[in-house]
């Protein structure tokens, strides 16, 4: 694999030693960087809205967060440049927030946390430039066309988003994944018309 991109490195680490400070050492940290819609929707602590990317749950959620970035993230800040590949993390991490807020402004009780929204953008956007690599899914140890993946992840996690159980968030698996997509029509359209020429071989 190429060597690790500096937005890719600063992302690794500020997730990490974020998340660990606050898992281990500052647990007030963990809840200070908590995204409540309730209180963004009456213009308190804005800055939550970036911070709860870079902080998670347990060690289990910074693990599997930090490896799927690795896997996808890397490559693909090779591919498009340093510059575009934050842009693109940012705008995941924003974006997928939208349908949480949409869903909880009103709740004063909700909150959440991690990097899923912005990683589910960037995995997103390593399918479009890739579509002719398998992915797999945990505890499923066979290979899935990209593609068939990417549709099989919507599909899950609007079903998961619309059931509301459980402590993932899967309004930000959603609102990343789109907002993935979304980044690379926007901002290299081509990438679609290779996608499909590499699937019609």
């Amino acid at each position: 694999m190429q060597g690790i991109g500096i937005a890719s490195l600063v992302i690794l680490v500020s997730n990490i030693g974020l998340s660990l400070v606050g898992l281990f050492i500052a647990p007030r940290l963990i809840e200070r960087c908590l995204f409540r819609p309730n209180e963004f929707a009456q213009g308190q602590r804005r800055e939550t809205i970036v911070t709860s990317g870079f902080v998670h749950a347990d060690l289990p959620h910074l693990l599997f967060n930090m490896i799927t970035f690795w896997y996808f993230g890397v490559p693909l800040e090779a591919r498009i440049g340093t510059m575009m590949f934050a842009l693109l993390y940012m705008a995941g991490l924003l974006l997928s927030q939208y349908g949480s807020y949409r869903k909880h402004r009103d709740d004063p009780a909700y909150a959440t946390l991690g990097a899923s929204g912005a990683i589910s953008a960037v995995l997103f956007a390593y399918i479009v430039y890739w579509p002719n690599h398998s992915l797999y899914m945990m505890f499923i140890p066979l290979p899935i066309p990209a593609p068939l993946f990417g549709v099989l992840y919507l599909a899950y996690t609007m079903w998961s988003a619309r059931q509301n159980r459980g402590r993932i968030n899967h309004d930000a698996h959603l609102g990343g994944a789109l907002a993935g997509l979304a980044f690379v029509a926007i901002f290299d359209p081509g990438a679609y018309g290779r996608a499909w020429a590499l699937l019609a071989r």
